[in-house]
């Protein structure tokens, strides 16, 4: 048992830091989380459906993460390709985090601009961010390897790395989410003071790659093709979100699978076919496991509305997830890395799908005829259920880490992160389309009057729609593609 509470110290390397800072930078973004999401709830007049679709506009940058990948690969800015990245990327968050003081604080400054507009703006630059410094980290996860090892344990420390890589994050989530949280209930009449002190964030990542000594790797030929794809590609996602085109989101998602798996299969097309095979099969099952979609933000409104749940209690939330989810990574270090990716998915469906029946059981009043109390039921349905995620997350890197082919390993990550990311943005199309059916309110008023009725009634079908889907689909696809088969 001590040795394998032990594996991820013993593990650690004085080369992984930079990378895992990074990690830890945007692990810390959660810190204004809470925060964010009460000021949107009482002050952006947006139904579930409305949120639901920003959310998928808020994937694209992740989506063209393939460009930045190039560039990582290619590119240098001042001399280099890792740090210069990572400053860039650490500006626009903090230019982010300047917008969202203006706004929440309703400063002068961003008075002639819808608030709705600068939170958009402000997202997006953090997210260009976060995407710019994740392809620094993504790529320097293979580099920091020790090449002098055998090919078995290489394959180790690739897994090895992004364990402790899930771990980092795992821990800003717990400080930065239980801080931020509290700091959040604190400050509930002065919510900026979250995003003044939230400017630490961009600092992280900055410190780790100025204080330790990064490899020096070589540029490689610029990949011509995935640049220019990509840029036509963003020109492209602009110019139709600009537009207001119908389905304008729906034709951005066919067409940015149909790019990304064209680069892919071109990028993977030198491997033995056994391989091309097993990469796919894999790459279905992920893509399946990613897209189902979510109750949206319609759930957390009734857990305020209803349940009664304030920014405090929300902190617990994020205090117990972020521990147990760290928890659960560090003792289990070991056994991911040595486990089958299907059988362990299978078993992540399984156990999620138990772990969301009790918020069904609650929307339905069973706790207080079992006279349990709500904000028990979800502390421990929270604690149950917070490692699973970081698990599937890290085998699906893990796997994306192995194939990573020489010489085009910023773009190979890039592109593996784009496609998982066109993954989410199918998960949020569902949950938009669900959104509109079992359509759920919570109260909005303007000037005084009440414009929308708090309306709640058609979150138990919502619920039990999104659990059916997130089960049987998964299930069955995994069994179907096995990558293990071949």
């Amino acid at each position: 048992m001590l040795d394998i509470l032990l594996t991820p110290i013993k593990a650690m390397r004085l080369r992984y830091v930079p990378l895992l800072l990074i990690y830890f930078a945007y692990g810390s973004g959660v810190f204004t989380a809470i925060a964010g999401s009460f000021w949107i709830k009482e002050k952006l007049d947006m139904s579930a459906a409305d949120l639901a679709e920003l959310g998928i506009w808020l994937t694209v940058p992740w989506t063209v993460k393939m460009i930045f990948g190039a560039l990582v690969d290619s590119v240098l800015i001042f001399g280099s390709n890792r740090k210069s990245y990572v400053y860039i990327g650490a500006t626009l968050i903090t230019i982010s985090s300047l917008l969202m003081i203006a706004v929440v604080g309703d400063y002068e400054i961003v008075a002639n601009f819808s608030k709705k507009s600068v939170y958009i703006i402000a997202s997006i630059i953090a997210i260009i961010g976060f995407v710019m410094q994740d392809v620094v980290a993504d790529t320097m996860s293979t580099e920091v390897i020790d090449k002098n090892q055998t090919p078995e344990q290489i394959k180790q420390e690739l897994a090895t790395i992004q364990v402790l890589g899930r771990l980092s994050l795992g821990l800003a989530v717990f400080i930065a989410g239980w801080a931020g949280g509290e700091l959040a209930a604190i400050f509930k009449d002065k919510r900026e003071i979250v995003f003044i002190i939230a400017l630490f964030t961009p600092l992280l990542s900055v410190v780790g790659v100025t204080l330790i000594k990064l490899n020096h790797v070589p540029l490689s030929p610029i990949n011509k093709q995935v640049l220019y794809v990509g840029f036509a590609f963003a020109l492209f996602v602009i110019i139709m979100g600009y537009s207001q085109v119908a389905y304008a989101q729906e034709i951005v998602f066919v067409i940015s699978l149909a790019v990304v798996l064209y680069l892919l299969n071109g990028l993977i097309a030198d491997l033995s076919a056994s391989t091309i095979r097993h990469i796919k099969m894999a790459m279905i099952i992920i893509f399946v496991y990613r897209a189902m979609p979510s109750v949206g933000a319609s759930l957390q409104w009734w857990q305020m509305d209803v349940l009664g749940f304030d920014e405090a209690f929300f902190a617990k939330l994020a205090a117990i997830s972020g521990a147990i989810a760290l928890a659960g990574m560090w003792i289990g270090a070991k056994f991911i890395v040595k486990r089958d990716i299907s059988q362990v998915l299978i078993f992540l469906t399984i156990v999620g799908t138990v772990l969301s029946l009790p918020i069904v059981a609650m929307y339905y009043d069973i706790h207080t005829m079992l006279g349990i109390e709500a904000r028990t039921v979800a502390l421990v349905d929270t604690a149950l259920g917070s490692p699973f995620d970081y698990i599937a997350l890290v085998l699906m890197l893990t796997l994306v880490a192995i194939y990573a082919p020489d010489g085009k390993k910023g773009t190979w990550f890039a592109l593996m992160a784009s496609l998982m990311n066109i993954a989410l943005s199918a998960g949020g199309l569902l949950t938009k389309y669900l959104n509109k059916i079992f359509i759920v309110s919570r109260e909005i008023t303007a000037d005084g009057v009440i414009t929308t009725m708090q309306d709640y009634s058609q979150l138990g079908d919502l619920l039990w729609v999104v659990i059916v889907i997130g089960f049987v689909i998964p299930i069955a696809v995994i069994i179907k593609f096995n990558p293990s088969k071949v």
